[in-house]
């Protein structure tokens, strides 16, 4: 027994099939989750009480920049990575990526950088306190000596050659190896969705990986790049940053999209309403990615011209928003609804989304945003985007794709379950942030008015509910695995090929080795 889980691990490492591939990518992050999910944990038990008394604030630094680090550049955006590695090759009708060694190491590169982000904990000093933006001067040489900031830089350049990797293979993929037949406009909109994330990523990744380059030469090479003292300027750094970031809001949840517009026509029984309009609102939000990111300046001293172009073009992007929304309605209008675990974690992913999308576009209101700067308002706003939004879209996709992937269904049962601890947890959580945030709690503080102790319990409470519904995911996902299939699931476990026409439901569950038996040909 022992020696067969051996050569399946020692397969599984060697491996460039796409789909191995995209499945230690979900294996990886399901890992990097518990431990994000642990550090947050310390932080709502740090703010249980508003005299804190959990850890040290440098510790309480530390906390919340791991935390964030690790669910963006090792959670989100490597799980989003996954079920693109494992479904856009077979929904575009490949028999794999373009380059299957390069797929290979795009994976490779995270898990050293895993260990070191880990790692600069038990460093001295500690891990990067600075917060997960790592501000000028915060992580200068003269404020922060300790080597976690390097290390932290070293991780953002392994996830980012990882990404800029990944990206190029999908972009040639996607452009070269569509069966005959699939034009760009009969392509499934997860597949339109990752060409322009990929895209996004290309451009704006190198960008983030000069900045933080420049912040290593400050530290040890005597450069002055955001240096005032050596004519530098440290709000260059938030420009350079923020060109990349704001995007990777994007680069999260853009997968994201064309996943919930799968989940929502197959479970309402229709086609996608408005194709056309849901390709443009994609590529639309690329283009306008880049030309928001400002908005999160405007407590720098940027003058008012710039100010109202950075908040026009932040009401702007709304529009494409609020056209994919009106799509996934119109699509479920009239449709005949069925109710599954993934269709709920759709619901849910629309509606948290919606307020996620309402509050940054008070957010991009000036006179707002430099009331709310730095407050739990932006707390919560970030995490009702990125768990409200990517997370729940995630989930919706795992147990949308699950059956195709594995040849077996998770339990429904323990899904709605998984679903309402983590609704109810994301609301109970993040909603109040927004009250706390008006009202002037600051972000990533370690102690607070004592006003503030009754809504933060509430908000710990909230968490423990999160914490509930991701065990019982895990326990789902296990209880699947082990258990042997009662019956072979056919080629479309969902019943939906007829309305999607997407290709992954044309294979075997789950796919062959090289996906298809003949080149399927699109009429």
């Amino acid at each position: 027994m022992a020696e067969k889980k051996q050569s399946l691990l020692l397969r599984y490492m060697s491996s460039t099939d796409h789909k191995e591939i995209g499945i230690m990518y979900l294996i990886f992050t399901l890992i990097m989750a518990i431990v994000g999910g642990a550090l947050a944990g310390i932080i709502r038990m740090q703010l249980w009480e508003s005299t804190g008394g959990v850890v040290s604030p440098e510790l309480y630094n530390q906390v919340v920049t791991m935390h964030a680090t690790i669910m963006i550049f090792f959670v989100v955006i490597p799980a989003m990575a996954g079920f693109g590695n494992y479904l856009v090759p077979i929904m575009i009708g490949a028999r794999d990526m373009a380059f299957p060694k390069l797929n290979a190491f795009s994976f490779w590169l995270l898990v050293p950088a895993a260990f070191i982000a880990i790692a600069s904990f038990f460093v001295e000093g500690g891990a990067a306190g600075g917060g997960w933006t790592s501000y000028q001067p915060l992580t200068s040489a003269q404020y922060s000596g300790t080597p976690g900031v390097d290390m932290w830089i070293l991780v953002v350049h392994l996830t980012g050659l990882s990404s800029i990797l990944g990206a190029i293979n999908f972009i040639v993929t996607i452009f070269n190896m569509r069966a005959p037949g699939m034009s760009m406009m009969k392509m499934p909109l997860y597949v339109w969705a990752w060409l322009t994330n990929a895209f996004m990523i290309l451009i704006g990744t190198p960008v983030l990986a000069g900045a933080v380059t420049m912040v290593l030469f400050d530290r040890h090479f005597g450069t002055g790049f955001f240096r005032p003292s050596e004519g530098g300027d440290p709000v260059l750094y938030q420009h350079l940053f923020w060109f990349y970031s704001h995007p990777a809001v994007y680069i999260m949840i853009v997968p994201g999209f064309g996943a919930i517009s799968h989940i929502v026509a197959a479970f309402s029984r229709k086609k996608v309403f408005g194709y056309h309009g849901m390709v443009y609102a994609i590529a639309g939000i690329g283009i306008l990615g880049f030309m928001v990111w400002a908005h999160h300046m405007f407590t720098t001293g940027l003058s008012p011209s710039v100010r109202a172009f950075f908040a026009f073009m932040t009401m702007l992007i709304a529009v494409p928003t609020g056209v994919k929304i009106f799509s996934w309605l119109a699509t479920m209008w009239g449709g005949t609804l069925k109710f599954t675990t993934a269709m709920k974690f759709a619901l849910g992913m629309i509606s948290l989304f919606v307020v996620g999308g309402i509050s940054g576009v008070w957010l991009g209101n000036v006179p707002v945003d430099i009331q709310l700067h730095d407050s739990y308002f932006v707390v919560a706003h970030l995490h009702y985007v990125l768990f409200g939004g990517s997370v729940m879209s995630l989930l919706g996709a795992a147990y949308f794709w699950f059956p195709k992937m594995s040849g077996k269904f998770l339990d429904e049962k323990i899904g709605n379950i998984v679903f309402w601890c983590m609704y109810i947890g994301m609301s109970m959580t993040f909603l109040l942030m927004h009250w706390t945030g008006m009202q002037g709690m600051a972000r990533r503080t370690y102690i607070y008015r004592e006003q503030f102790e009754g809504l933060n319990r509430i908000m710990s409470f909230g968490y423990l509910f999160m914490l509930l519904g991701g065990i019982l995911f895990c326990w789902s996902l296990y209880q699947a695995i082990r258990k042997p299939a009662p019956v072979k699931l056919g080629d479309d476990p969902w019943n939906v090929n007829d309305i999607q026409g997407s290709l992954e439901w044309m294979t075997s569950s789950p796919p062959p080795k090289e996906n298809f038996k003949t080149i399927p040909i699109v009429p």
